[in-house]
């Protein structure tokens, strides 16, 4: 479990963590639970993030995430791509090569931020953590072990959905590719258009 605690501490910036007093240290189950209603208050998220690969390779842009099942992962510094949940189906958009890939979101580790109705008693479990300040929760469904693992930190932050502030996650799919994400000046709640979740259909290269 110390491996899914680093991947989550990582994600949280160190002076934030300085800057805050810490409170009492909570239960696993009292922090499961603040876990859950923070995703059940988040009807939408925008922030910024940066995104690393099991490579090293950065690529940063900008997230705009709608429950249930919307998200966008628009890539800035000429990166000629996307990531794109409707709500049913997950796409990555390739210009570049004029290719996509689609998968449905219930089948992507993305899919326990982006559920209707978040449930991590049976498939989540509070990471340890050395400081109380710190949330990390590691899901994986062993029913589904094809949808692989999500590692999601917060930060314990007053004003944020349940007192918690998603930091970032590792995602780490059926062949142990890890995928680390982490984001920065986080928006709760704001007004997300349903256009943010339409792309356009690559055109293929010849």
């Amino acid at each position: 479990m110390r491996t899914g605690f680093t991947f989550g501490l990582a994600l949280v910036p160190p002076m934030a963590v300085l800057a805050l007093v810490g409170p009492a240290l909570a239960s696993p189950a009292s922090d499961l639970g603040a876990v859950e209603s923070h995703l059940a208050q988040t009807q939408s998220l925008v922030s910024q993030f940066t995104q690393t690969d099991g490579k090293g390779r950065k690529l940063s842009g900008t997230l705009s995430l709608k429950r249930p099942g919307r998200i966008r992962f628009e890539y800035g510094s000429g990166a000629n791509m996307l990531l794109v949940g409707n709500g049913k189906t997950l796409s990555f958009i390739d210009y570049e090569v004029g290719q996509k890939s689609s998968w449905p979101v219930a089948k992507s580790p993305l899919s326990v931020l982006l559920s209707a109705t978040p449930d991590l008693g049976r498939i989540a479990r509070i990471v340890p953590s050395t400081d109380p300040r710190v949330v990390v929760v590691r899901a994986r469904d062993a029913r589904r072990p094809e949808f692989g693992t999500l590692v999601l930190a917060f930060m314990r932050a007053p004003g944020a959905p349940s007192g918690l502030r998603l930091e970032g996650w590792t995602a780490i799919d059926a062949q142990n590719k890890k995928t680390v994400v982490r984001l920065a000046g986080q928006r709760y709640n704001v007004a997300v258009p349903e256009s943010a979740f339409t792309f356009a259909e690559p055109k293929r290269k010849r």
